[in-house]
Parts: C-alpha cells; sequence; structure tokens
C-alpha cells in the first residue's frame, strides 16, 4: 500500500499526540500519587497500623510534638525508628522527628540523662518525656502523660528526718526530682502538725524512711489520708516503721525482720550482699517497661495480705536465691532456718489499688472507669538517692512509680499486635516425602521427559 504525503503526515502527527497525551496521563498519574497518599495494611492483625486508642489520642493533642531520637549511625536501629514514627505521622502530619548521635553530642545527651542507644525523648507543649521501648504501647503512654493538663504534685513528708527531695546529699533525692520535674510532675515538701493544710483526697504522700517516729496525730493523719482516698507512696527502711504500725496494720502490710541479702551477689562483681539486683518484676504497668534489673541496696521484705476492698499486685521479687538476714552483713552470710529468718523468692514492692472510696459510694454504676486510688510500698528507698539512681533500672522504675500514683484517668490499654503462626509443623514421614518428591521425583521426571522428546525427534 502506497501512503502519500498527507497521510503519512496525519500518522506522524497522530503519534506525536499520543506521545503527548500518554506523557501527560504519566505526568498527572505522579502528581497525583505525591498530593494524595493511599496507604493499605495488608498485615495479619494490621501491625503496620495504629490502634484506634492511640489514633484517638493524637487527634485530641492541639499542638505540635517533636521527637529526638539519641541513636548512632546504625541504619537497622533508625529505620526502626522512622517506620514507628511513621505511622504517628499519618495521623498527626505536624509530629516532627529528628536524630542525634550521642557519640558526637555527649554533653547533651548526658544532660537529658539518656542511656540507651536509640532512646526517645518527646516534647509536647513545654514538657517532655523519655522513651525507652520502640513500641506502640510506650510511646503513646508517654504522650497520654504530657497530654494530661491537671497539676501532677508529689507531696514529700518531711520533720522526722526524711530524705530531703530537693538536696544534694548523697542520701538524698534531689537528682530524682529533677528529673519528675522534666515530665511535668511538681516536688512539694509537707508536715503533719495539727496547724498544717490538708492534704486533698487525690493527692499523692510520699513518705521516704523517717528517721524519727512520727506521733500519734500525725501517724492518725496519714492513715486518715489512706482512708479518705488519698494515694501514697512508701518507701520503707531497716529499722522499724517509725511509728507507721497503725498504716501497716491499715493496709495489711507485715516487715519480715532482717534485711534482704543474696549470697549470688558475688558473681556479678556486688561485693555487699544487701545489694540486690532485682530482674523478676510482676505484670504491673509500673514494670511492663523495665527490662533491665534494678538495683536495692538494704532493702526489706515484704508480707501482703490486703484488707477487703484492695487489689495487690507484686512489683518486685528477689530471686529464690535471698533471704532475709537478721545479723550483721558483713564477711560470710547464711540463711539460719532455725531463726526468724525468712528464705526466698521474697516480695520487696508490692502495688495497692481500689476505687477511691468516696467515689465508689456513690451513685454511679460505670465503675470501670472510676478514679482508682493507688499506693505503693517499696522496701527500699536507697534506690533513688543521688547515690544509686543511675544504676539499671532505678531511674526508670521511679519514674513509672510516680507517673502511676498521680495518673487520674484510666491509662489507654493497647493490645500488643503479633504475627499470625507462620510456622509449618511437619512429622519425619511428611518431610521425608517431601524430600522423595524433590529431590528424586522431580529429577528423574525432568531426565524422563527429557529423553523421551530427544527419542521422538530421532525417529523422524
Amino acid at each position: 500500500m502506497r501512503l502519500d504525503p498527507s497521510v503519512r503526515r496525519r500518522l506522524k502527527l497522530q503519534q506525536w499526540l499520543f506521545l503527548l497525551l500518554f506523557g501527560l496521563v504519566v505526568g498527572l498519574l505522579a502528581w497525583l500519587s505525591n498530593r494524595y497518599v493511599i496507604r493499605a495494611d495488608w498485615t495479619s492483625g494490621g501491625r503496620n497500623t495504629l490502634s484506634a486508642p492511640s489514633q484517638a489520642l493524637l487527634t485530641r493533642l492541639s499542638e505540635s510534638v517533636h521527637i529526638t531520637a539519641y541513636a548512632r549511625d546504625n541504619p537497622t536501629l533508625r529505620d526502626a525508628i522512622q517506620r514507628l514514627i511513621e505511622r504517628y505521622r499519618r495521623i498527626k502530619p505536624d509530629l516532627t522527628l529528628s536524630f542525634v548521635n550521642p557519640d558526637l553530642l555527649p554533653d547533651r545527651a548526658r544532660a537529658l540523662g539518656v542511656t540507651l542507644d536509640g532512646e526517645l525523648y518527646v516534647e509536647y507543649r513545654g514538657r517532655a518525656e523519655k522513651v525507652h521501648q520502640l513500641t506502640e504501647q510506650t510511646l503513646t503512654a508517654a504522650l497520654q502523660r504530657l497530654h494530661l493538663e491537671q497539676d501532677r504534685t508529689l507531696f514529700f513528708l518531711t520533720g522526722h528526718g526524711e530524705r530531703n527531695p530537693l538536696g544534694v546529699a548523697n542520701y538524698d533525692l534531689g537528682t530524682f526530682s529533677q528529673e519528675l520535674e522534666k515530665i511535668g510532675i511538681r516536688v512539694r515538701s509537707v508536715t503533719l502538725a495539727e496547724d498544717s493544710p490538708v492534704l486533698a483526697e487525690s493527692a499523692v504522700l510520699v513518705i521516704t524512711g523517717p528517721q524519727q517516729s512520727l506521733s500519734l496525730a500525725e501517724a492518725q493523719r496519714v492513715a486518715n489520708h489512706v482512708a479518705q482516698g488519698g494515694n501514697l507512696l512508701w518507701l520503707l527502711e531497716p529499722g522499724g516503721l517509725a511509728g507507721l504500725e497503725s498504716l501497716a496494720a491499715l493496709l495489711g502490710i507485715t516487715i519480715l525482720p532482717g534485711v534482704v541479702v543474696d549470697s549470688d551477689t558475688s558473681r556479678l562483681g556486688i561485693k555487699n550482699p544487701a545489694f540486690i539486683p532485682v530482674v523478676d518484676y510482676g505484670p504491673h504497668p509500673i514494670t511492663q517497661s523495665l527490662r533491665v534489673p534494678t538495683l536495692l541496696p538494704q532493702a526489706v521484705a515484704l508480707k501482703i495480705a490486703p484488707s477487703s476492698g484492695w487489689s495487690s499486685a507484686v512489683l518486685l521479687e528477689s530471686q529464690a536465691s535471698a533471704w532475709t538476714e537478721t545479723g550483721p552483713t558483713d564477711g560470710v552470710v547464711h540463711l539460719d532456718p532455725d531463726s526468724a529468718e525468712h528464705a526466698g523468692p521474697l516480695e520487696v514492692a508490692v502495688a495497692l489499688s481500689r476505687p477511691r472510696p468516696m467515689i465508689a459510694n456513690s451513685s454511679s454504676r460505670d465503675t470501670g472507669k472510676l478514679p482508682q486510688q493507688r499506693l505503693a510500698i517499696v522496701g527500699d528507698g536507697d534506690f533513688l538517692s543521688n547515690t544509686y539512681l543511675g544504676n539499671g533500672a532505678n531511674l526508670e522504675l521511679g519514674l513509672n512509680l510516680m507517673n502511676w500514683l498521680t495518673l487520674e484517668d484510666v491509662p489507654l490499654i493497647i493490645p500488643p499486635k503479633a504475627a499470625s503462626d507462620a510456622n509449618l509443623d511437619l512429622s519425619d514421614k511428611e518431610l521425608a516425602m517431601i524430600a522423595a518428591i524433590f529431590l528424586l521425583g522431580v529429577p528423574v521426571g525432568l531426565l524422563t521427559t527429557g529423553w523421551l522428546v530427544w527419542f521422538h525427534r530421532r525417529r523422524r
């Protein structure tokens, strides 16, 4: 077929128009893909999508959130952080992320108390909190605490030789108080004299090992505070209850005689057997994020039998090799079964909770959402002191304790997302059958097919 010049021109024009339109369509699709993002999570259980509670919390954050990741130049770690934060940025675009190498800025990391590679420093509304684990549960919980607008204050009991919450001595808690201020918890001192103001029902009273006994009137005020629904953190010390026997009886707590020791601590390079590392944490919101041991110097063991209405949970428990030593702890120590000493494992920290009495007696039927009264009793106060705060998980445990005691609302419950079982369990007979098929059947079949093709062609 012969084409005249006019037909050739029309065909060439059609070709150029097609290329132009095709380029416009490709460009339009590229522009739309940048402007409108469509994502689909096809993983089992939606492991790459935030849960509904996290999304609801992000929609309530009215201001921007900035997250600083203190991570070394490790591509695997930084990619994991990027993937986690990207899930939050899909819901809240003004959430920003920046990376800092702690090796290049050690003073900055030290000032913020950053100790782990990959630790997150979350800032919101002038407050900040550190996140040690790269999980949705821990990051969402930190955002929830930063979002709280109510005043969170701790009242430290003073006047009886307690640890100074703002002091700089080794025995005091000044460093810990500075960490509390960073997460929006204020620290105040309070006395229990007759002319001192009465604590609010929801206030958190902190008792840090009084060296002098409280008077009967002061002990009664502490008991009244608990009976009326107040929260309490009680850090015990060896040597007695300092006049708070009535409080211990009210809570059903018995202090076992002696100091908890563990002869196996020498394997960890700890010379004093009374310095016990705790690695057994009970299932509780306070301890769920702890992954390293907590060091408790000179701890006492507890025996808890809470009265009706209270729910109890063990927070810290010693090793089975520990016991309560009633004699000197220097030199060689051993368990005397014929004495008042108790063998491990021993409870050294417990948590108590119940619906707040003043509200539980109301006509509200939705008791699952009632504010809780929360108490924590720890058999040691040295772990929060300036000397030992930096050991193991001591700081993280202390911050978790205070967050749990000061949170009034019900914490967000984010169920973990686990991948479906991808394992294929086969018996030995089934494995032998599969091996025979692929190691013998398939090769023999291919050889046979090839020979038949060759033989058929040869006969032609």
